[in-house]
């Protein structure tokens, strides 16, 4: 025989209201069976309270409604009070450790002053001095550093200043050599070209082979 596997009904809200109220009914005597049951088994207090959708009221417990809300209240407000003094209590005691560091920390700093020194023996004052004298180095490493890097950086500045002013000086003296050349005025001499044209042109003129020497000094001295 083929057992019948009974379909899951989907929680939704039943539209149809004969239904839904039937179906209230059900549940609600359902859950009241089941939380009697829970009580007797379990030897537990339980207490049930339903509003319907038209504000009826229906309850159940197992020795009193009012005595079992009256406890719940009870339990509430007492976790609630006991959270409360457990985060007050926190807050003090991280309170009372900060302002304990805070204390600690001031009293190493006023005896790296040098203040608040009596109470200290020979031991903690060696280490202290040891203390003092290791910070000192670090100090000092520290200075030596900065310098250094400064010292680099004033270089680097310098040697860019050197070379700008060598740019400066080497456009300036461009400007010097252009301005004279604008400035000159032109001289002509005469070519070799043209000495030998007028020698030829003496030549032709008096039938000679070759230019005297007075006939080229006088083109060179200009007379007629």
């Amino acid at each position: 025989m083929v057992k019948m596997m009974r379909e899951k009904i989907k929680i939704k809200k039943i539209d149809y209201l004969p239904a839904r109220q039937v179906t209230f009914s059900k549940r609600r005597r359902g859950i009241f069976k089941k939380a009697a049951e829970l009580s007797v088994l379990c030897e537990s207090e339980v207490a049930v309270v339903i509003f319907s959708a038209t504000g009826k009221l229906f309850d159940y417990s197992s020795s009193s409604v009012k005595d079992v809300i009256e406890r719940y209240k009870a339990r509430t407000n007492g976790v609630e009070k006991s959270d409360k003094s457990l985060e007050l209590q926190l807050e003090n005691e991280n309170r009372i450790k900060l302002s304990k560091e805070l204390e600690e920390k001031n009293r190493q700093l006023r005896k790296m002053k040098g203040e608040d020194l009596e109470e200290l023996d020979l031991d903690e004052l060696l280490k202290l001095e040891q203390l003092v004298e290791a910070t000192l180095v670090r100090v000092m490493e520290t200075k030596e550093e900065l310098i250094m890097s400064d010292i680099m950086v004033l270089e680097k500045k310098g040697t860019e200043l050197v070379e700008a002013n060598n740019q400066m000086v080497m456009l300036k003296e461009r400007m010097v050599m252009l301005s004279k050349r604008n400035t000159e005025p032109a001289h002509m001499e005469p070519s070799e070209s043209a000495t030998s044209t007028s020698c030829n042109s003496a030549l032709s003129l008096s039938g000679e082979d070759d230019c005297s020497d007075d006939v080229i000094l006088s083109l060179k001295l200009g007379r007629p």
